[in-house]
């Protein structure tokens, strides 16, 4: 204990800048990031010599697994119901983990933000009275060792009482959570992983080949990125955290529809190779292709602690339930999207692994398309259309390194993707998309260019919504949309017939009739037949944070509303019949469908604002 006491002593000289993050607008309903409660910099020392708190076991991923269970037994001799307990990584509070900004303020005991906490009684209903509890928490991999805190004083005014031992994985630095996506051309398939490798230590390749074929090894390229890349705090200060090395590979000329097998590897510089487990994919459809194509949608889903820790329950409580529908589903889901807001880590880095983790059963088996939120980019004074802190100082630069898209440049983060039968058109809301602006014209570029008698879905998918929706905040805006959403943008849709748009950042589901102008274009609900005359826009942010109020106003474009958790699910079963299914994250059922059922002249045939002038010869 004397030692645990010098070493925390010792941590006196770190530094910390507090910073709490604020939310601006009411449209994104997560509240605040569970780590932004902890004032960790207030931190002082309460060490008590009958005090203790143990992990075991002390090594973990014996077998090569990444995700293992610890038990915690500890012990206050003065305890409270505000006693918690912090998992620090790595261990050791090192003095150089902290920037020392300003030489006259003494610096703060701590200043990194645990990787997550949970209450001492948690599992431990008499702690209060006898002062010993126990506590089971999962750790993943995350590339150094562990330990863990005992506090009193709530998470205001935190007082350590006891450090645990350290645990550690086997292999810190091996390569974990693979993410798959479809590159820029449609038989390449890229593999993005995490390890704590650099190119000074090792090379990363893929080794990879049909199933039941010869397998070659293509090279990975690596990227990383520092505090000073962050544009603010927490990012930059108490929620820094090394991210390790990111890795990506290209696999290239695909079969169709082929299976691949694939495994991650580093060589070492003494010949040692490092391996992750096996995986397997199927390679996309020729664009155009005419056969079965599911693909899965939705929005800010965010991630979960297993344990029960992080207070989920009252942060993204739905995000573990979608995970595992979808994960039930797999053999049935060819491809996914998750449109914006994707793990609200806020500017704690230490998230970015635990949601790679979640989704790694998904991202590693079928291609997990991304595009950028408000809580992955927004930050004042970085070109961010909307100037609000909701990235937590990140500005971009996590998500644009940890997720592969098929993006001229990654900044812009605006792609397409032709996936057989279906052409999705990707925006980035978090950039100017209006008329004369370099995201308009990509956007018509990639509606306009679109073979529809090859790829008849077409598919415009963004994270605000530019289309319609009848949240409380938009309806009290009087907009029922993102101010200047679709006043240019439904030109486009309608001039070159998008099927369906889709949007998260409103966090339930809403699906409208065919629409142009505020005005259906078909009294249908459920069975579409022959032209739409107009695209039917679909709210599906209810992927797992915090749900958003619908106004009390209804709407004769509003077809059904939900306010619950779920995602969506597109069949094409051919080039003249497609399903969409809503289904929620917490039992997998359909609770709202419809179908399209059509000719390639129905597509041809021109609607309001799309028909082309007549000539005297006709």
């Amino acid at each position: 204990m004397m030692m645990m006491m010098s070493e925390m002593w010792k941590s006196r000289d770190l530094f910390f800048s507090f910073v709490v993050l604020a939310t601006f607008q009411l449209a994104v309903s997560d509240g605040h990031q569970p780590l932004s409660k902890v004032a960790i910099h207030k931190t002082t020392l309460a060490l008590d010599e009958r005090a203790y708190i143990k992990a075991t076991p002390n090594v973990l991923g014996l077998t090569g697994q990444n995700t293992e269970w610890v038990t915690l037994q500890y012990s206050n001799p003065k305890p409270t119901v505000e006693d918690w307990i912090g998992v620090f990584s790595p261990a050791n509070f090192s003095a150089s983990t902290c920037p020392a900004e300003n030489g006259r303020v003494d610096p703060p005991l701590l200043c990194s933000a645990p990787i997550k906490y949970q209450y001492a009684n948690f599992s431990s209903n008499s702690y209060k009275t006898t002062g010993k509890g126990s506590l089971k928490l999962q750790l993943i991999n995350q590339r150094s060792d562990f330990s863990f805190a005992l506090f009193t004083g709530g998470l205001t005014s935190p007082k350590l009482v006891a450090v645990s031992n350290k645990v550690s994985f086997v292999n810190p630095n091996a390569p974990v959570y693979p993410r798959l996506a479809q590159g820029k051309t449609w038989n390449e398939m890229t593999v993005t992983w995490t390890s704590g490798y650099g190119i000074s230590e090792a090379e990363p390749f893929v080794e990879w080949g049909p199933k039941g074929g010869n397998r070659v090894k293509s090279p990975a390229g690596t990227l990383t990125f520092d505090r000073n890349t962050m544009c603010g705090a927490p990012a930059r200060t108490v929620g820094w955290r090394d991210p390790g090395y990111t890795h990506t590979s290209f696999l290239k000329e695909l079969w169709p529809n082929r299976e691949y097998i694939y495994k991650l590897g580093h060589r070492l510089f003494n010949g040692t190779v490092i391996w992750s487990e096996e995986y397997q994919f199927k390679a996309s459809p020729f664009p155009g292709q005419n056969s079965l194509q599911r693909v899965v949608i939705f929005g800010d889903m965010g991630k979960a602690e297993a344990d029960g820790s992080n207070e989920f329950n009252n942060y993204q409580p739905g995000s573990l339930n979608t995970t595992k529908q979808i994960i039930k589903d797999l053999k049935d889901v060819d491809i996914v999207f998750h449109i914006g807001d994707l793990c609200y880590a806020s500017g704690y880095l230490s998230q970015w692994d635990q949601f790679t983790a979640q989704i790694e059963p998904i991202a590693s088996t079928v291609p997990y398309m991304t595009a950028s939120g408000n809580h992955e980019r927004d930050w004042p004074g970085t070109g961010s259309f909307y100037g609000t802190m909701d990235s937590g100082g990140e500005c971009g630069v996590p998500s644009q390194t940890m997720f592969y898209v098929p993006a001229e440049n990654r900044e812009n983060f605006w792609y397409s993707a032709d996936y057989g039968m279906f052409r999705f058109c990707i925006a980035n809301t978090e950039l100017d998309w209006r008329k004369g602006s370099e995201q308009y014209k990509f956007i018509e570029n990639c509606l306009a260019s679109v073979d529809r008698q090859k790829q008849p879905w077409l598919i415009f998918l963004a994270h605000r919504v530019l289309g319609y929706s009848s949240a409380d905040f938009y309806v009290a805006e009087g907009s029922f949309e993102e101010p200047m959403g679709r006043e240019e943008l439904q030109y486009l849709w309608q001039k070159y017939k998008v099927d369906i748009a889709m949007y998260g950042h409103v966090h339930n589901y809403e699906r409208t009739c065919p629409v142009y102008q505020n005005i259906c274009t078909n009294k249908e609900k459920h069975s579409y037949k022959g032209p739409l005359n107009g695209t039917i826009h679909l709210v599906v942010g209810g992927g797992g944070a915090s749900l958003a109020e619908f106004a009390p106003i209804n709407t004769r474009w509003s077809i059904f509303k939900d306010h619950d958790f779920g995602f969506v699910k597109l069949t094409a079963f051919d080039q003249s019949n497609l399903l969409l299914e809503y289904k929620k994250s917490s039992d997998g059922q359909v609770y709202d469908s419809f179908r399209i059922s059509r000719e390639y002249r129905d597509i041809l045939a021109c609607s309001v604002d799309n028909c082309p002038p007549t000539t005297l010869a006709s």
